[in-house]
C-alpha cells in the first residue's frame, strides 16, 4: 500500500523553475509512455540523476512502468518505459461561481472522474460550509480507495494564491474572504486557492492542446478575468493583480459600472448582463444565459445576434492588451464559443490582424472542472518532491 500524499502549500514554496524531478514528471506526463533514454534526451539531466529521481517518483506513486508486449531481446540495457500512474492519487477542486458549485475529483492526467453540482448559498459563510458538509461524501463516492492529493478552490476575480485569500469577486459580492485558513481545517486537505483564468492558463500549458509559448488566457463569464503566460509561467503581478481586465473600456458602451464608470468590459459582456438583455428584447422569459444560447442553437437570429455582439464587445476591450503583449496565443473561455464554435470566427473577425491568434479553450464541457482541479495539479508537476508522506489524504 503506498502513503498517502499531501502537499503543503505555504511550507516549501513551488519553485519558479522546474527541479530535476519536477522535469522527468513533466517529460513523462507529455510524452509517455518515455525510457529513460528519451528522458535524458528531452530533460538534459544526466543517466544517473534520471534513474535517481525515477526512483522517487516510483516511491511516491507518482509513475510507473507499464508492461511491454513481448519483444526479441535486444543487446544492452531494457529500455523500460515510465508513464503517469493514475491508479493511486486523485485530485479534488470546487468551482465557486454565482449560479453554482461544481464539486469535481481527476486523475494525475487531469482526466475527469467525477462532477457535481449543487447551487449555490449567498453568503460566503454557508457557501463555506455546505462545501466542508459535502465534501466528505462526494469523496467517499468516487475516490475507490485512492488518496487525495489536495483540493483545489477556484472562483473568478482577483485571488492572492499565495495567501489563500479571494481578494475580491464583484459578481459574488464577496470581499478579503480567507478561504484557505478557513477550509483546510475543516476538510483536513491541503487547500489551493486560485483565480478562474490563471486556473485555466495552468490547465492549458499542462494538458491542453493550444501549445506553449506566450499565451494570454481570456475567461468571459459573470466574472471577466485573464492570465498572461509568458515562458512557462504566469505573470502574477503587484498584489497578485495582472490579468485584471474587468474594467477595460469597451468601445461604445454605457453600461454602467459599480466603480463609478460605463462601459467596463465586466458589466457591458458578463453573462447576468446579456440574460437580462435577452428578457429585454424578448428573447427569453427570464435572464439565464442558457436559455438564450438555446434560443440560438434553433435558429433565433435575435439570440444569434446578442451573443455576436457580445464577442464583438469583447473584442473591442482586449484588441490593445493584445496589441502590447502580442502573445503567441489567445485562448478564449466562455458560454457562446463553446455552444456555438461557429461564432468564434466573429471574434477573430473584430480582432483584424490578431485573429489568428484566438483558440478555444482546450477543455469544453470539463472546464470547470479543470479549472478546480489545475492550483493542485499545478504543485505535484512543478514540485512533486515537495509532497510529503502521511497516515491519510481523506
Amino acid at each position: 500500500m503506498l502513503p498517502a500524499l499531501i502537499a503543503t502549500p505555504g511550507r516549501r514554496p513551488v519553485p519558479d523553475r522546474l527541479d530535476g524531478a519536477a522535469a522527468v514528471l513533466r517529460a513523462v506526463l507529455h510524452r509517455g509512455p518515455l525510457a529513460r533514454t528519451a528522458i535524458i534526451r528531452r530533460t538534459g539531466l544526466s543517466a544517473a540523476a534520471v534513474s535517481r529521481h525515477t526512483a522517487e517518483l516510483l516511491a511516491l506513486g507518482l509513475v510507473w512502468q507499464p508492461p511491454r508486449p513481448e519483444q526479441r531481446p535486444r543487446p544492452g540495457r531494457p529500455r523500460i518505459p515510465l508513464d503517469i500512474d493514475t491508479s493511486h492519487h486523485v485530485v479534488a477542486g470546487v468551482h465557486l461561481a454565482v449560479p453554482r458549485l461544481t464539486f469535481s475529483l481527476t486523475d494525475l492526467r487531469g482526466r475527469v472522474i467525477a462532477r457535481e453540482r449543487v447551487p449555490r448559498q449567498s453568503e460566503p459563510g454557508a457557501v463555506l460550509h455546505d462545501l466542508a458538509v459535502r465534501l466528505p461524501g462526494f469523496l467517499r463516492r468516487y475516490t475507490k480507495g485512492c488518496s487525495v492529493l489536495g483540493l483545489g478552490v477556484v472562483t473568478g476575480g482577483r485571488v492572492d494564491p499565495d495567501a489563500g485569500v479571494l481578494v475580491e469577486n464583484a459578481a459574488l459580492g464577496w470581499r478579503d474572504v480567507p478561504l484557505r485558513r478557513l477550509l483546510q481545517p475543516v476538510v483536513r486537505l491541503p487547500v489551493h486557492v486560485e483565480s478562474h483564468a490563471r486556473a485555466l492558463a495552468r490547465a492549458e500549458l499542462l494538458f491542453g492542446t493550444v501549445g506553449g509559448g506566450d499565451l494570454v488566457h481570456l475567461s468571459v463569464g459573470n466574472a471577466v478575468d485573464a492570465a498572461i503566460a509568458t515562458g512557462g509561467d504566469l505573470l502574477q503581478g503587484r498584489g497578485h493583480g495582472a490579468g485584471g481586465v474587468a474594467h477595460l473600456p469597451v468601445p461604445g458602451s454605457v453600461t454602467p459600472c459599480p466603480c463609478g464608470r460605463t462601459g467596463c468590459l465586466q458589466v457591458s459582456v458578463a453573462d447576468r448582463t446579456v440574460a437580462e438583455r435577452a428578457v429585454a428584447a424578448g428573447i427569453t422569459a427570464h435572464a439565464d444565459l442558457r436559455l438564450l444560447l438555446r434560443a440560438a442553437r434553433k435558429g433565433d437570429e435575435r439570440a444569434v445576434e446578442l451573443c455576436r455582439s457580445r464577442l464583438r464587445m469583447v473584442a473591442g476591450a482586449v484588441r490593445p492588451m493584445l496589441d502590447v503583449i502580442s502573445p503567441d496565443v489567445l485562448v478564449l473561455t466562455e458560454a457562446v464559443t463553446l455552444h456555438l464554435p461557429e461564432l468564434l470566427a466573429e471574434l477573430r473577425s473584430e480582432l483584424g490582424g490578431a485573429g489568428h491568434l484566438v483558440r478555444a479553450g482546450s477543455f469544453g464541457t470539463d472546464t470547470l472542472s479543470m479549472a478546480s482541479v489545475a492550483p493542485v495539479l499545478n504543485a505535484v508537476y512543478q514540485d512533486p518532491l515537495g509532497l510529503r508522506t502521511t497516515g491519510s489524504a481523506r
